[in-house]
């Protein structure tokens, strides 16, 4: 009698089901188009998809006032193949940003960001429990420290402790008035590449076309890469992280070089 009552109260009662711990993650959109071109207009210039003309995310229209920056976007959308991968659109995400502003950020807002940023720059901050790699950033490290000083008229030292050094108002003026030279197009291509190198000094060496991107990029990794010296590195993993490195940072130059120089696109006359 208890055991039928019993057997009846489960068939009652839900049965538990296994969760299913996998995460869904939205499949990629299909490309839709075919050709891509550009098209101006009263010294801006659109991406066309096919007949279309591209939208930024928020809907507004989508154009640059750089003739080479459109025509380097619209080659992002050609290099798409069977699906659209956005997180390598890095030039179509700037200006996105840019045009959209989603977080309302003003000028001046990256120009306080920036000219506080480079307390806390990754070169500035030595190791001090490895010798052998401290000798190695000091000997790689501070001379880029010390061409930024002489450049920029500031007074920047490396240090071994976790203090953030600070400098005097005068010399954060001269690095604030570097950035207010630049448009608010540029700033944002600015603030892209110090996110991905983590290091302001090393953005505005490339900005000089004191380094390349690629030397940029193994500085910024200097401490990484000494550690994958002893211990070894995941044989793709790591180069994966170098190379999209080195992608985002080149898009962040470019970004900033057509949003700060008057190029433009000569067309071949046909005779």
């Amino acid at each position: 009698m208890l055991r039928s009552c019993i057997s009846k109260v489960l068939r009652i009662l839900p049965r538990p089901t296994l969760q299913n711990s996998i995460r869904n993650y939205a499949a990629p959109p299909k490309r839709f188009y075919r050709n891509t071109g550009v098209v101006s207009s009263n010294g801006r210039y659109e991406i066309t998809l096919d007949s279309r003309k591209l939208k930024t995310p928020k809907g507004q229209p989508f154009y640059v006032e750089s003739e080479p920056l459109a025509i380097a976007i619209a080659t992002e959308w050609d290099a798409q193949k069977e699906v659209i991968d956005r997180s390598t659109m890095h030039l179509t995400a700037l200006s996105s940003t840019f045009i959209d502003n989603p977080n309302s950020i003003q000028k001046h807002d990256m120009v306080n960001y920036l000219v506080n940023y480079i307390t806390t720059d990754t070169i500035l901050f030595h190791s001090s429990q490895e010798p052998e790699l401290k000798k190695l950033q000091v000997q790689e490290w501070d001379p880029i420290i010390e061409w930024c000083n002489k450049r920029y008229e500031i007074n920047l030292a490396s240090t071994d402790s976790l203090t953030v050094p600070t400098f005097a108002p005068g010399m954060a003026m001269n690095v604030g008035r570097y950035f207010a030279s630049y448009n608010t197009a540029a700033l944002h291509g600015f603030v892209f590449a110090v996110d991905t190198i983590k290091s302001i000094i090393l953005t505005m060496a490339c900005a000089d076309r004191h380094l390349t991107t690629e030397r940029a990029v193994q500085l910024a990794r200097l401490e990484e890469e000494f550690q994958q010296g002893h211990w070894g590195k995941v044989e793709w993993a790591h180069d994966v992280q170098r190379l999209d490195s080195q992608s985002r940072l080149s898009a962040a130059l470019l970004y900033i070089y057509f949003n700060s120089s008057n190029a433009f696109v000569k067309q071949k006359v046909s005779l």
